[in-house]
């Protein structure tokens, strides 16, 4: 296999785009995701269009030992991931104490601890042969908090500042870590998390056009990436810093509010 990118969530919405990107570029991939029926749907057509090798693990990301497991099976199938895409994520809403905390304990686990540990299995890997690039699926959520989705935005917040973090520790090698943070995008993102219902997403970027801006700034090697915000979104963002925080959270609980 060659310039092989392992992607997560690439069943569907930036994920799956990611990997079309990927595979129309020449580059053979490994999707990861717990739907075989629609990674195997992909796996077909990639092949078919593309004449790319794709390789399916079928695995639930929010159970402890999944990375192991995938790391492992590609071990054994002495598969050489150039490029770790970690996509993978839910978000839900509602106030965190009426929420489940099953369904917050999955995000956290999937959102952050799958992460975070896939990072880690195969970062010695990338720095050994001074090599690859990470790309980590972060959100515009991470620059403040979310009341309504409390979790969800903390969660992102991890992500970007251990990307941030690591990328900096990398400084030295070859080895990058690009962070991409969408906006509202086009996906099933928004169904799941109880969002399609909130002004927030009244507009969104196709999850193709934030693919390609996540995808292109990791081969240039990009710290952050930001993508599908607008104009109005991205007054905003620039605002954050110097809006009292009790103004803030306020803004943001808002849009977190059904219509």
């Amino acid at each position: 296999m060659k310039h092989t990118a392992l992607i997560t969530g690439a069943s569907s919405g930036i994920g799956k785009e990611l990997a079309k990107i990927h595979a129309e570029r020449g580059g053979d991939l490994v999707l990861v995701a717990r739907r075989a029926d629609q990674l195997n749907q992909l796996k077909q057509a990639l092949e078919q269009q593309y004449g790319v090798t794709v390789e399916v693990i079928v695995k639930d990301l929010t159970k402890p030992l999944a990375p192991k497991e995938i790391y492992d099976e590609i071990l054994q199938k002495n598969i050489q991931i150039e490029y770790l895409i970690n996509n993978a994520g839910f978000g839900g809403r509602g106030k965190f104490h009426e929420r489940a905390w099953e369904q917050d304990l999955a995000m956290i686990n999937l959102n952050v601890v799958a992460l975070t540990a896939l990072t880690r299995l195969f970062l010695p890997d990338f720095v050994k042969r001074n090599s690859g690039r990470i790309l980590n699926t972060s959100s515009t959520a991470s620059f403040m908090p979310g009341p309504l989705q409390a979790v969800y935005y903390a969660s992102k917040s991890y992500v970007t500042f251990f990307s941030n973090a690591i990328a900096e520790e990398l400084y030295d090698t070859n080895v990058t870590v690009t962070n991409l943070m969408p906006g509202a995008t086009e996906s099933e993102f928004a169904k799941t998390s109880g969002m399609d219902k909130t002004g927030l997403f009244d507009k969104t970027a196709s999850a193709y056009s934030v693919a390609l801006d996540g995808y292109n700034g990791m081969l240039k090697g990009k710290l952050d990436v930001v993508s599908g915000l607008t104009g109005s979104q991205k007054v905003m963002m620039a605002a954050i810093p110097f809006m009292p925080k009790k103004m803030l959270l306020k803004q943001v609980r808002q849009m977190q509010e059904v219509n």
